[in-house]
């Protein structure tokens, strides 16, 4: 299931028909003051000297850029690093809290506590070595086929990897159930092209990789360190010649395959599927989907063909690897040798307890999540928010009402799918029940792997039940917001729900461009190139009439080509067509956030605040959330593998598209930004 987020993003949605009352709420300018400047906004983070048709992003922000720098132990800084620095200290002081009290065993105070006990203990952790891994490492050592190595991809309690991989997901051709979804994986590195493009940066991380490797295997005190690791960048670099590229992996309809369980042995005969779903305890399936359909086979003769000894070194490396900040520091500090500073260009680990809140997150983070929302997100917050989420749902239905390119009868499909989005805001209806979870304060390895178990059990317990629809895949403190297409449901954590996206005190204009064009773009997403294939109940099948289709894909190439042409780095160019999703996301949050803000000022004139019209206010929100900075290393990798453009082209490239900012700004022909109306690319 593809959740759309906003960055690299529970109360039932109060409209249930297409008919929508368009009467529209408003705020009124709260007396309290904002937390950023006068009005919710940064006026000494722009720079005037650069004008607003030349380079937005720079004039919006470019002094908070000239005068931040990243922080050693970040690849990037901007305001969404600065939120999830401070939901970490928010995090941290719940946690000091209930670690510092006594509790009973089997309480949520007690498994926190004891979690993070055990993370932190890092001279036990050091003074243990590899012991605790002892028992892993012997069941790789001891198998003898490859049945034996399936069993071991397949076992919830192990870590590793392999070139096939599943896992139990929402049905994208029936959302009331869940259902196994197989697909490919197994690499090392980030994605395929890391092993195959030819260029000089690949070629060096390339080069690079198997020394690290090796370093894993040597620190293990495992012999033939450098041979084993060249075995391992041979097997990965075979699979990744297999996978398929990553744009043809965002294509719903492509990765949509359903399958009788029975069919799986036909489909790719020489893996072991009876001894690998019977470990997962997912063999006595009827149906199951499948991903990357046509590299399954050549994947399982890749597997067959592979020597047991290579798979069992293969697997050693990536046990090692995924628990490598749960063993002594040496094998911390070399896998954040590689990962961090080589492929991300990370000048220092981040402190421990940063990594802790990340961890137990994972782990527990419903159970933090009910603090985190009692402390630092109010009713009334949540309030403004359902109004902010009822006027995007009205632009949006003024926007289809008047969309050109779209027939009558697919608009009345479109407005009844909008009809039924379903807001969550802040947290959950209800929190997940960790009782079934063990957690122990001096046995840090061992709570990661019961943890493992814990979610596993819950996965397969699913496909025996109905799905959950008031289930979130976010925790509150969580900082980004995101879009589920089975569910069709936009969703908004606590944690983002802060200045500068969001200030109950703010300018509405800030607001409407913060955190409007939040709710905008996840509202754009059940509309993108493969939201636009979800009905309004969540199911993946053809609901436009054909000739709409075409229009649609016409306009998105046109976007593809746009976004194409901008340059990350010298020589680095954007993705366009990997990125066509995250850039008609911000497409609609900017343009139903402009029509929202228009809207609810229930036609009286904006105030003038800071020198700036009500417009103008509204756009520079939206770009202040984008500030930001990044290393070249952390860019080139998302450059590669993230659907999301860099932040300069989330503005630039957005607002470029939109008729009101050009107004706004008066932005004329000879500005370095400006695009002749007829090139301006208008989707919703």
């Amino acid at each position: 299931m593809d959740r759309r987020a906003f960055l690299m993003g529970s109360v039932q949605g109060a409209a249930a028909s297409v008919a929508l009352n368009l009467s529209v709420g408003s705020f009124a300018f709260a007396a309290s003051k904002p937390q950023i400047g006068t009005f919710g906004f940064d006026l000494g983070g722009m720079d005037k000297t650069i004008k607003p048709g030349d380079d937005f992003f720079q004039y919006a922000g470019g002094n908070w850029m000239k005068n931040n720098a990243i922080p050693n132990d970040r690849v990037r800084w901007g305001v969404f690093d600065e939120l999830r620095a401070k939901s970490e200290k928010d995090v941290k002081a719940i946690i000091d809290d209930l670690s510092s009290k006594k509790a009973a065993k089997g309480t949520i105070e007690q498994k926190i506590g004891d979690f993070w006990r055990a993370y932190m203990n890092t001279d036990l952790i050091n003074s243990k070595g590899i012991a605790p891994l002892k028992p892993e490492l012997a069941s790789i050592d001891a198998a003898q086929s490859h049945e034996d190595i399936a069993k071991l991809i397949a076992r919830p309690d192990l870590p590793v990897a392999g070139p096939i991989g599943w896992g139990v997901n929402i049905d994208d051709g029936n959302p009331d159930r869940y259902i196994v979804q197989i697909g490919h994986g197994g690499l090392g590195l980030p994605e395929r092209d890391y092993y195959l493009k030819d260029d000089d940066r690949m070629k060096d991380l390339r080069a690079k990789y198997p020394t690290y490797i090796a370093k894993m295997f040597t620190l293990a005190n495992i012999s033939d360190a450098d041979a084993k690791a060249s075995q391992i960048v041979a097997f990965e670099t075979e699979i990744a010649k297999l996978h398929w590229p990553i744009t043809d992996r965002r294509d719903s309809t492509k990765m949509y395959n359903l399958r009788k369980r029975s069919e799986l042995e036909t489909i790719a005969p020489d893996y072991p599927w009876v001894d690998a779903l019977t470990v997962s305890g997912m063999n006595n399936v009827d149906d199951l989907v499948i991903g990357e359909v046509t590299a399954i086979e050549p994947l399982a003769k890749l597997f067959k063909a592979t020597p047991v000894d290579t798979l069992k070194t293969y697997l050693t490396f990536h046990l090692l690897k995924n628990t490598s900040s749960l063993l002594p520091k040496e094998f911390d500090d070399a896998n954040f040798d590689f990962y961090g500073k080589t492929l991300n260009g990370q000048k220092e680990q981040r402190a421990r307890w940063k990594r802790g809140t990340q961890a137990i997150d994972g782990a527990l983070g419903e159970a933090i999540g009910q603090i985190y929302v009692k402390r630092h997100f109010t009713a009334s917050a949540k309030a403004q928010m359902e109004v902010l989420v009822e006027n995007l749902r009205k632009a949006f239905l003024m926007r289809i009402n008047n969309l050109v390119w779209m027939s009558a009868d697919t608009k009345v499909a479109a407005k009844k799918k909008l009809a039924t989005f379903n807001p969550k805001i802040g947290y959950p209806k209800k929190w997940r029940d960790y009782s079934a979870l063990e957690i122990s304060a001096d046995d840090a390895l061992g709570n990661n792997r019961r943890s493992m178990m814990f979610d596993h059990a819950i996965e397969v317990k699913r496909l025996s039940e109905k799905t959950d629809r008031d289930e979130w895949f976010m925790t509150p403190q969580t900082v980004n917001a995101y879009y589920n297409p089975t569910y069709n449901e936009i969703v908004f954590p606590a944690a983002i729900l802060q200045p500068p996206f969001f200030d109950e005190f703010a300018d509405p204009a800030i607001n409407y461009g913060a955190i409007g064009g939040v709710i905008g773009h996840e509202m754009g997403h059940g509309f993108d190139d493969q939201g636009a294939k979800y009905d309004e109940k969540g199911v993946l099948h053809d609901w436009w009439k054909p000739s709409d289709v075409a229009a649609f894909d016409k306009l998105g190439q046109r976007m593809v080509a746009q976004y194409g042409a901008f340059e990350a780095l010298p020589g680095v160019k954007v993705n366009g067509q990997l990125t066509l999703g995250e850039n008609i996301g911000d497409h609609c949050g900017v343009t139903m956030g402009m029509v929202a803000y228009k809207l609810s000022l229930n036609g009286k004139p904006a105030p003038v605040l800071g020198g700036f019209t009500g417009e103008q206010r509204f756009f520079l929100g939206w770009a202040q959330v984008w500030r930001s900075l990044s290393r070249d290393e952390a860019l080139r990798n998302q450059v590669q593998t993230d659907p999301h453009s860099p932040a300069k082209f989330r503005v630039n490239g957005t607002i470029q598209n939109s008729d009101a900012w050009y107004e706004a700004f008066n932005v004329q022909p000879g500005d370095k930004m400006y695009e002749a109306p007829i090139d301006r690319v208008h989707i919703w």
